[in-house]
């Protein structure tokens, strides 16, 4: 720790100078942190000192670089940087220029022509990269436009299923009413059958005559009439017969008195109907 105290405050002192080094607190964890900001600090300043010294040498290079060419030219063509034409001029800066562009370390063809392959190398890189990126943002697109189209029937298909059920809670909540509104008329037709049963009762009106009863006989009646349905076809078919005519005039009375006995009783049973309910009754019943 002391070692790390000893650099820090050298640190602080070649940081400020002569201004005053602000208090703080020492202990190992601020002797830590001030020690780690240091050796940061130590190593951004190697790698500027290195930069610096790089660009010095590019520097020196480049000014050799120029001193050569102007020499070459003056030897060469007797011609100096000063005697160039504003297009030469122009022509000889677009030259530097691409050098510079190119981070070539001369103008010459051998240092152009590899950087010039090199770039050409990353721009058939950039475009295929490019045409995948093309292919592969299509292929978004198509999906993205497929996500949309299937979104919207979803939507289309979500309003259709609650209009639907909308109508279907309409109908229902109609048919609960209905139900209610049939649930009470019954109640009530029954209340309203009891208190004429009763009334009818207390009048003197025969038990036999209610509403159930009728029912009831109406039922037997309609049994009956069917019952004689068979006889009568029985009956026919004996009058159809030709041989044996005593035999025959027997069964037929036979069938006649039968079917005159179930008539007597059909007539009486209507006939007692007829007879036995009010006027009111019958007009109710009817």
């Amino acid at each position: 720790m002391e070692e790390k105290l000893r650099r820090v405050t050298l640190w602080l002192k070649k940081t400020f100078g002569d201004q005053p080094i602000p208090q703080y607190e020492v202990n190992s964890r601020t002797v830590d942190i001030l020690y780690e900001l240091v050796e940061c600090n130590e190593t951004r300043d190697r790698d500027v000192s290195l930069v610096i010294d790089d660009m010095k040498q590019k520097t020196a290079e480049y000014e050799s670089e120029v001193n050569y060419l102007q020499d070459l030219l003056m030897e060469s063509v007797n011609l100096s940087f000063n005697s160039l034409s504003s297009t030469g001029t122009s022509y000889l800066n677009a030259l530097v220029d691409s050098a510079m562009a190119l981070e070539t370390r001369d103008t010459s063809l051998a240092s152009f022509i590899p950087a010039i392959n090199d770039l050409t190398s990353d721009l058939h890189a950039t475009e295929s990269r490019n045409r995948e990126m093309e292919l592969e943002l299509t292929s978004l697109r198509k999906k993205l436009t497929a996500a949309l189209v299937l979104e919207k029937h979803l939507q289309e298909d979500l309003k259709k299923t609650e209009e639907h059920l909308a109508m279907e809670k309409a109908k229902a909540d109609s048919r609960t009413q209905n139900m209610k509104f049939l649930k009470d008329k019954s109640e009530d037709f029954k209340f309203r059958i009891k208190a004429a049963e009763e009334q009818l009762s207390a009048s003197g009106m025969d038990p036999s005559l209610t509403h159930q009863s009728l029912v009831s006989l109406s039922e037997k009646l309609t049994e009956l009439k069917q019952q004689t349905v068979p006889l009568k076809k029985k009956l026919e078919s004996y009058l159809d017969l030709t041989p044996n005519p005593s035999l025959a005039r027997v069964k037929i009375e036979e069938a006649k008195r039968e079917l005159n006995a179930l008539e007597a009783e059909f007539s009486s049973k209507v006939d007692m109907m007829a007879l036995s309910v009010p006027e009111p009754s019958k007009r109710r019943f009817t």
